[in-house]
C-alpha cells in the first residue's frame, strides 16, 4: 500500500513586492497530526509565507499540493474551503459582535438562505467552547469584553467551526501567561491526535521543544533548514540558522573616558505584563547602552513602552529628573525623547513626501506661523541636518522611498538631530541595511553619542550591540540576566546568556 501523500506541500514559492524579494523558492512540508514550527528572525518571510497558505497573498511562482494534488489558494475562502485556518497574531475578530457572532461570521446557520438562525449559532459555538475546554466563555458575550486569552479561544473556535485540517498560529502565546500556554499545548494536543496539522510561529524556543515535532527555519526568504527534529536539533543550532553570519562589522572607536555623572534617562521598575518585568536603568549623555536577546525577549516592547508608544503596567521614567506620563509619546518627544523604530518605512517615515519633510515633521512648529510653512527655514534646517549625517543624495526634495536603506535610516536620525533630542532609543538600527552603509551608520552613532546624545540600542545582531554598546543589558524571556561592559562579553558568552540565564542580581 502506497504511503499517505503530505497533507501539504509547498514547492519553491516565491513572492515579491516592490524593492523586496519577500521569499525566494520556499519549501515546506506538513504532514497531517504533526505540529510543524517555523522559525526565523523578523523579515524573514514567515508573515509572507502564511499569507500565501492562507490565500491572502497569490505566490509569484511555485507549486502548492494538498494530499498530494496541485491547488491554487486563491483567496482566504478557497483556503478555507480547502481546510486551512489561520489565527494571526494580531486577531481579526469584531469587538462589537458577540462570540457567537464572530465564530461563525461568514458562515452563519440560516434558514431559506437568509434568515439567521442565532439559537444555532449559539448552540454550535457553545459545543466547540467545550470541546476547547473553555465552556465557561457566553457565546452570546461581546468579544470586546472578553480577555486577550479567551479571544484566542474564540479565534480557534472559528477555525473549528470549518471543516479544518490545517491551522496555522501565528505566536499564539505571545499575550498569554504561563496558565493559558498550557492550556494552549492542551489543545494543540487534541487536534493534533484528532489528525489536524498545525503550523506554529513562535520567537519561543523553549515553546517548540515541549511542542513541537519538526521544525522549518527561514532566513532572508529562504528555508535554510526544512523537517529538522524539533526536540532533538540543538537550541544553538537553531539560533545560528536563524541568524548566520555573513557580513563584516566595523565599528568605531569607543571614548575612554567616563560618561557624565548625572544620567539623562531614569527608568524604575517598568513593566508591562506579559512582555518584561521591572526593569531599572540609567543611561548617561555620551553613553550607548546595548539590548542584546532573541527576538521575543521584551527588547523592542522596552523601547516602546519607554518612549510611550506601550503604556507600562508599573513603573517610571524619568528625563532629566522629569518623571514622564505613561503612555503618553508626546510627553516623551517635549522632554527630548526620540524613537527610531524596527519597521521605518511603515512607522517612522512619509514614503510617498520629500526628505525635508520627513526631517522636519516632528519640529513644524518651528516653520508655521498663524498656519503658514515657511518652506525656506524648513527646507535650510532639514539640509543641515542632512548634511550633518552625510545623507545621499543630497537633494531634499526627492521623495524619501527612493533612498536606499542606509539613507533613509539616515532621514529618521536627522529628523531627531532636528528636533534636539537628548536620548535616541534606536530598534534594529540597520535591518535592511547593506554592508558599506552599516559602517558609515556606526560611525554616525557613535557620533552622536560623543556630541552628548544618549543612546539605548536594541539589535539582532549581537555582534552590533558588542561593537557599538558601552554597557550591554542581557534579556531572556522579558527578565534582564546580565549586565556588563561590553568589552567583557563576547558573542559565545551572550549566547549562553540568552539562552540559559538566570535573574541577575
Amino acid at each position: 500500500m502506497a504511503p499517505e501523500p503530505p497533507l501539504l506541500t509547498m514547492s519553491g514559492i516565491t513572492k515579491s513586492f516592490p524593492g523586496v524579494r519577500a521569499l525566494d523558492g520556499v519549501d515546506l512540508q506538513v504532514q497531517a497530526g504533526e505540529v510543524h514550527c517555523l522559525l526565523g528572525q523578523n523579515g524573514a518571510g514567515k508573515s509572507t509565507l502564511i499569507k500565501v497558505l492562507a490565500g491572502a497573498h497569490q505566490p509569484d511562482g511555485g507549486e502548492i499540493t494538498w494530499r498530494g494534488e496541485r491547488t491554487a489558494l486563491k483567496s482566504p475562502i478557497a483556503a478555507m474551503r480547502l481546510g486551512v485556518a489561520t489565527i494571526y497574531q494580531e486577531l481579526d475578530l469584531v469587538e462589537h459582535l458577540s462570540v457567537a457572532e464572530n465564530v461563525h461570521l461568514g458562515h452563519e446557520p440560516t434558514t431559506a438562505g437568509f434568515v439567521v438562525r442565532a439559537r444555532d449559532a449559539k448552540a454550535s459555538t457553545a459545543a466547540l467552547l467545550k470541546r476547547l475546554g473553555h465552556g465557561e466563555i457566553d457565546p452570546g458575550r461581546l468579544v470586546g469584553e472578553l480577555s486577550a486569552a479567551q479571544q484566542q479561544i474564540v479565534s480557534m473556535a472559528r477555525a473549528l467551526s470549518h471543516e479544518v485540517r490545517l491551522i496555522v498560529m501565528d505566536e499564539p502565546s505571545a499575550a498569554l501567561d504561563p496558565d493559558e500556554v498550557d492550556n494552549l499545548f492542551r489543545i494543540v494536543g487534541d487536534l493534533t491526535a484528532d489528525g489536524v496539522a498545525v503550523v506554529y510561529i513562535s520567537h519561543r524556543l523553549e515553546e517548540i521543544r515541549r511542542i513541537g515535532d519538526r521544525v522549518t527555519v527561514l532566513k532572508d526568504g529562504r528555508a535554510v533548514a526544512g523537517g529538522l527534529p524539533a526536540k532533538d536539533t540543538p537550541t544553538k543550532d537553531l539560533v545560528a540558522l536563524m541568524t548566520g553570519r555573513n557580513l563584516e562589522y566595523v565599528f568605531p572607536d569607543r571614548p575612554t573616558g567616563p560618561p557624565a555623572a548625572e544620567p539623562v534617562l531614569t527608568v524604575r521598575g517598568l513593566t508591562r505584563h506579559g512582555e518584561f518585568e521591572p526593569l531599572d536603568l540609567d543611561l548617561r549623555p555620551g553613553e550607548i547602552v546595548g539590548l542584546a536577546g532573541l527576538v521575543g525577549s521584551g527588547r523592542s516592547e522596552i523601547l516602546e513602552t519607554i518612549y510611550g508608544a506601550r503604556k507600562a503596567s508599573a513603573g517610571q521614567v524619568s528625563v532629566g529628573g522629569e518623571t514622564l506620563r505613561p503612555g503618553s509619546v508626546r510627553a516623551a518627544v517635549r522632554a527630548g525623547l526620540g524613537l527610531a523604530p524596527e519597521e521605518r518605512k511603515a512607522q517612522a517615515l512619509l514614503m510617498l513626501e520629500s526628505v525635508t519633510r520627513n526631517v522636519s515633521v516632528s519640529t513644524m512648529s518651528r516653520f508655521s506661523r498663524g498656519g503658514w510653512v515657511d518652506r525656506g527655514a524648513e527646507l535650510r534646517a532639514a539640509r543641515a541636518a542632512t548634511r550633518e549625517l552625510s545623507l545621499r543624495p543630497d537633494q531634499p526634495h526627492v521623495p524619501v522611498r527612493t533612498l536606499s536603506g542606509g539613507n533613509q535610516q539616515k532621514a529618521v536620525l536627522a529628523r531627531w538631530l532636528l528636533r534636539g533630542c537628548r536620548v535616541l532609543l534606536l530598534d534594529e538600527p540597520t535591518r535592511g541595511v547593506d554592508v558599506g552603509a552599516r559602517a558609515e551608520l556606526y560611525a554616525v552613532i557613535r557620533r552622536l553619542a560623543d556630541d552628548g546624545l544618549a543612546v539605548l540600542l536594541v539589535s539582532s545582531e549581537v555582534p552590533e550591540v558588542l561593537g557599538l554598546a558601552d554597557r550591554v543589558l542581557v534579556l531572556r524571556e522579558g527578565r534582564v540576566v546580565h549586565r556588563a561592559p561590553a568589552r567583557d562579553l563576547d558573542e559565545h558568552r551572550v549566547l549562553d546568556l540568552v539562552l540559559e540565564g538566570s535573574p541577575a542580581s
